[in-house]
């Protein structure tokens, strides 16, 4: 049986083979530029494309998603502070 991973992967494929269309209704193009977003955001396709632009080493990516953790990790203990007061 296959993964829900394998299956939206096979999904998200299809998708891209069909093009993506969001339908402008009663000439309202702000509201269909906000939905192709929502949808491009959804979907991963702009944080695939950032990740595909350049070839980083395995060490960058550890280097990067530990300054992403502690970075987290002093938003949260800063936060608490300001709820605790001290």
């Amino acid at each position: 049986m296959a993964s829900n991973k394998h299956i939206e992967s096979f999904a998200r494929d299809d998708l891209r083979k069909k093009g993506m269309q969001v339908y402008v209704k009663n000439n309202d193009v702000g509201g269909a530029i906000r939905r192709f977003k929502k949808r491009v955001q959804e979907e991963g396709i702009i944080q695939e494309y950032r990740t595909r632009k350049e070839y980083i080493k395995p060490s960058q990516k550890r280097k990067r998603e530990k300054a992403a953790g502690r970075a987290r990790y002093l938003k949260k203990v800063k936060k608490e502070i300001a709820i605790r007061g001290f």
